[in-house]
């Protein structure tokens, strides 16, 4: 039978239960061990949970109006499978996330249940670390597919404002050319110009686009957690692999890997990749034996190859095997035609995430966005949009935007106000002092504009400083600032 825990659960780990409370996961697996287990570690982290002691019974909580935010599902049960039970899942919900989890598991099993719809596989025992990041990253692709949804059934649809402009419509006829080829896209662009909205688009023009679009970012994760992301490991091959995990190219296999900042990609793995893209195959961490897949690549960064190649920082001969297809997206303040649409659209969908009143841009503001050169292209857009909805009020946006007609007479700037502060002392702080203050404060409005010139990227923002990732750390907690 199906047992029911209420809302009553362990203390502990607080900080992270606040940031899941509310948060329901239905445990489906024969072992009562586990059950339990997964039911109190859960709890202990702020989520609410329900069990199942198999596929029915976790089919009759569905069905009986249970509304779980993610569902873990063990593969080997008896009876019902994990697998059918799965697809029967996505009859009832196409929309429920469901982690997977199995003490064996093949890779032709991990890709039929990405093909089913599951968003993660984990193998028996795991890592709480492991379930911890799955269970973040269910819940984020649901939150996502919920706003896909909302923009789908309420606002007009994102996609014709994305590619209703010029550039973008002659991008989309290259996208479309190569549709039924499996020749290599390098996608190009600053930050927050559309690149994964491109390369989603590649992959659903494509005969591919019934099969797994996985995507990996490489600047976020360090060099040995990236190696093991992308292509898993064997039991044993270091300290803490406790079984056999899979990496995401075969978890794409049939698909399209969308490799995101793959300027950052360091050069050992740029020689496994490089293996990938000529012979279709790969070795785990500790496997002694290669694996073949079928996959499509399409790469994505806001860095210069070609300087890189010149620097010797990427492989030239991997260079040329990424670079078949050029993409290059223009920034928005090049696509100026687009931020009339794209406002439009951002006002509704806002507007309808946050239960506000739909309103509309005034003159002023509009004015401003012409003249502004959006160094953090449409991502920023869409952010300056969120904030005129939820505080109500433009007058924020419209002050950052404008520049102050005399920037000595305004005191905003925390320079300005030492200066006025040195006039007004008449030298009553000493010359070390204003230096010190002025060599800070220039200093934090540097890494401050770098930052949110990279949407925080702090390994990017490191190294356009000319300083280590570590020091920019100890800078960023040192001057005080917090992303946006």
């Amino acid at each position: 039978m199906a047992r029911k825990r209420t809302e009553g659960r362990a203390k502990g780990s607080a900080n992270r239960g606040r940031a899941r409370r509310g948060f329901r996961v239905l445990v489906v697996d024969d072992a009562e061990g586990i059950r339990s287990y997964l039911a109190n570690l859960l709890e202990l982290r702020g989520y609410d949970v329900d069990t199942a002691e198999d596929g029915r019974s976790a089919l009759a909580l569905l069905e009986g109006g249970a509304n779980p935010d993610v569902v873990i599902l063990d593969v080997m049960m008896p009876g019902q499978g994990g697998l059918e039970t799965l697809e029967k899942i996505r009859e009832l919900d196409a929309d429920i996330p469901v982690v997977m989890l199995s003490v064996v598991g093949s890779a032709s099993t991990i890709v039929e249940a990405m093909r089913l719809g599951a968003v993660d596989y984990l193998g028996k025992p795991f890592e709480e670390e492991e379930l911890e990041a799955a269970l973040e990253s269910a819940l984020e692709s649901k939150a996502l597919e919920l706003e896909r949804e909302r923009m789908e059934e309420n606002t007009a649809d994102y996609c014709d404002v994305v590619w209703a402009g010029e550039a973008m419509q002659r991008i989309q006829g290259v996208l479309e050319q190569v549709a039924e080829t499996d020749v290599t896209i390098l996608i190009h662009g600053e930050s927050g110009v559309g690149k994964e909205i491109v390369a989603r688009a590649s992959h659903e023009f494509s005969p591919r686009a019934t099969k797994p679009f996985v995507k990996v970012n490489c600047a976020a994760l360090p060099d040995e957690l990236l190696e093991s992301e992308l292509f898993g490991y064997e039991k044993g091959a270091f300290t803490g692999a406790a079984s056999r995990k899979y990496g995401k190219f075969e978890a794409a296999h049939g698909g399209t890997m969308f490799l995101d900042e793959i300027g950052e990609m360091t050069a050992p793995l740029q020689a496994k990749l490089l293996q990938v893209l000529q012979d279709s195959v790969f070795t785990r961490i500790g496997a002694n034996t290669e694996t073949h897949v079928d996959v499509r690549v399409v790469c994505a960064t806001n860095r210069r190859l070609e300087e890189m190649v010149r620097e010797g920082s990427f492989r030239e001969d991997l260079f040329f095997r990424l670079n078949v297809v050029n993409v290059e997206i223009p920034p928005l303040r090049e696509r100026r035609e687009e931020i009339p649409d794209l406002v439009a659209h951002f006002l509704r969908r806002f507007s309808l995430r946050y239960g506000k009143r739909r309103v509309r841009v005034s003159d002023r503001l509009m004015q401003a966005f012409d003249e502004y050169p959006f160094p953090g292209n449409v991502r920023e857009l869409e952010n300056m949009i969120k904030r005129v909805i939820v505080l109500e009020s433009e007058s924020s946006i419209i002050e950052g935007l404008t520049p102050p007609l005399d920037p000595m007479s305004t005191g905003i700037s925390a320079l300005t106000e030492l200066f006025e502060e040195v006039e007004q002392t008449a030298g009553e702080i000493p010359l070390r002092e204003v230096g010190r203050r002025a060599s800070f404060e220039a200093e934090r409005e540097a890494i401050g504009h770098v930052l949110n010139l990279t949407n925080w990227n702090r390994k990017q923002a490191a190294r356009l400083l000319g300083v280590s990732y570590k020091t920019l750390l100890q800078k960023i907690r040192g001057c005080g600032l917090e992303p946006n």
